[in-house]
């Protein structure tokens, strides 16, 4: 008679336990990563009654079973559906992480101070400190970090990832090594034609960051397809002009080939001014001649004997103010000369430059220097004492195979850009400031800066288990290893070595389905009811059986 009792007590029991995990399930529906449980039940200590027997084959009796009553139920095994993904929850914040893998095997390794455990919680923070944590327990995420000689991650035993720190805080400045030289170049462009040619700004930086500005002066020869590319002054951050002491054949150690003499430009006559070969005078429009003064080249006199002068600047188009005190003073070695037969003035002098020349016949860049496609601006010359033995300069190829010379209603493109045609190699930058931290789908950790740099600063690990239905848990959606789930060896992998992939912006929620609890408390309830029913019904056969006693 009590056997039923003891049955029905256990069935209690572990109905109980079962409807602990159903609630424990739904309480945790909406925590992230939360692996629901299930129970699964079995039966105990069977009591044999009478053995089993054979067949006899004198009485021609067949074989009896034993007869068994059963003791109850217990409570077999505490399943975990660890390798079920729950729903997808986008929250935006980056430091949010969720592992894509299909079978939920892989899991982030954190550390609470005193061992490694593992969760599929991704919700992280930074702490104060610079590491990256949990944000509701304050483990600190482990993975690989960066070897300092190689910039490259080290695949070693994992560590905290303290990925804002002091070295990483700024970005190293770099020098420029690289320029680019792209656009169309019109030869009708008023630029080109002018003494001052058209000037394109090269913005550049030196080893330590600083940032300078390469001004060049593209003019043309008068010869279709062929220009002259000449440095003409280096501008500090201040504006200020370091090259502005060094002469022509200094300058020509920067950049361009020195000519002592070159045809510097040919100017015509005014409106104002006709020739007379005859006398190898001027006349303007009241008919007063003037000859250039033996004292001043950029005077001339009245033949009349008045004392009238006229300025080089009034007879001669073109020829500016700044040219006629170059001529004045000999400056770069300046000089005019005027033709006998035309009248006209060619001004010569001291000049450093590259020719510039194009195909005529498709308008593509054909050589820079007599090289193709590219120069050197030799900076690296003012690092070797040119100037103040600053030795932060690094020399700069400039490439001019992006030009082209093309009709464009007289309006030029032609510009200048630090760094080679793909826009990033050699472009050279300032010291940055971090200014974001970004996750990659691999689990590497990049930092931004406000110089356009991106530094690698870690990466996150993940770890794999043979069996990771045999982790254990330890609260806070984290599990711990078991002789069961196979042992952690310290290293870890990384997440894309089964072509898994890490997610930012969201978090991987429960995997409890309410739907499929809410049954199974039913159930849970029907049993815990009838287990209660046979305690009565047992409970009221004993009373009987006693009172037959009296």
């Amino acid at each position: 008679m009590m056997r039923s009792m003891y049955s029905a007590v256990s069935g209690l029991k572990t109905h109980q336990t079962r409807m602990d995990v159903i609630g424990n399930n739904i309480a945790n529906v909406n925590t992230v990563a939360f692996k629901s449980s299930s129970v699964t039940f079995s039966d105990i200590l069977y009591q044999t009654t009478s053995n089993a027997s054979g067949a006899n084959a004198t009485t021609g009796t067949g074989g009896v079973n034993a007869k068994q009553i059963g003791l109850g139920a217990t409570a077999a095994a505490t399943k975990v559906s660890i390798t079920s993904a729950g729903a997808s929850e986008t929250t935006g914040n980056p430091f949010d992480i969720r592992l894509t893998d299909k079978n939920s095997t892989n899991f982030f390794i954190v550390n609470n101070g005193s061992e490694n455990v593992f969760t599929r919680s991704g919700s992280f923070y930074v702490d104060g400190s610079g590491n990256l944590c949990m944000s509701s327990t304050g483990y600190t995420v482990m993975g690989w970090q960066v070897d300092e000689t190689t910039g490259e991650i080290r695949k070693d035993t994992v560590s905290a990832l303290r990925i804002m720190q002091e070295k990483n805080l700024t970005s190293a400045p770099e020098a420029t090594t690289q320029a680019t030289i792209a656009g169309v170049l019109d030869e009708n462009d008023t630029d080109v034609k002018n003494d001052a040619g058209r000037v394109m700004n090269l913005n550049f930086y030196d080893n330590l960051g600083y940032q300078y500005t390469a001004k060049f002066a593209i003019k043309s020869t008068g010869t279709d397809g062929k220009y002259t590319v000449e440095l003409t002054s280096v501008l500090d951050s201040n504006n200020q002009n370091i090259t502005a002491k060094l002469t022509k054949q200094q300058m020509s150690q920067l950049f361009g080939n020195y000519n002592a003499n070159a045809t510097l430009g040919q100017y015509g006559l005014t409106k104002d001014y006709k020739y007379n070969s005859a006398n190898q005078t001027y006349v303007n429009a009241d008919g007063k001649e003037f000859k250039q003064s033996a004292k001043d080249a950029t005077l001339f006199e009245a033949t009349d004997g008045s004392g009238n002068t006229a300025s080089i600047t009034e007879i001669f188009s073109g020829i500016t103010t700044t040219i006629a005190n170059n001529i004045k003073n000999g400056t770069n070695n300046y000089k005019v000369k005027l033709d006998t037969t035309t009248g006209q003035a060619t001004v010569t002098g001291e000049q450093t430059s590259y020719d510039l020349e194009f195909d005529t016949s498709s308008g593509k860049f054909k050589s820079i220097g007599g090289e193709n496609p590219s120069v050197m601006l030799n900076m690296g010359a003012l690092s070797s004492g040119l100037i103040n033995n600053n030795r932060n300069f690094q020399n700069i190829t400039v490439d001019f195979s992006q030009c082209l010379n093309y009709e464009n209603g007289g309006k030029s493109t032609i510009g200048a850009d630090a760094g080679a045609t793909d826009g990033k190699t050699g472009k050279g930058r300032k010291l940055g400031a971090m200014t974001g931290i970004f996750i990659d789908t691999s689990g590497r950790i990049y930092g931004t800066y406000d110089n356009g740099n991106t530094e690698l600063l870690g990466q996150i690990a993940v770890a794999q288990f043979s069996n990771a239905s045999g982790l254990e848990k330890v609260g806070e959606s984290c599990y711990r290893t078991t002789l069961n789930s196979g042992e952690f060896d310290g290293i870890g992998v990384e997440i894309s070595a089964d072509g898994s992939s890490m997610t930012t912006g969201e978090l991987e929620m429960s995997n409890v389905d309410l739907s499929s609890e809410f049954t199974s408390m039913i159930t849970t309830q029907r049993g815990f009811q009838a287990n209660s029913r046979v305690i009565t019904t047992s409970d009221t056969l004993l009373e009987e059986l006693v009172n037959l006693k009296r």
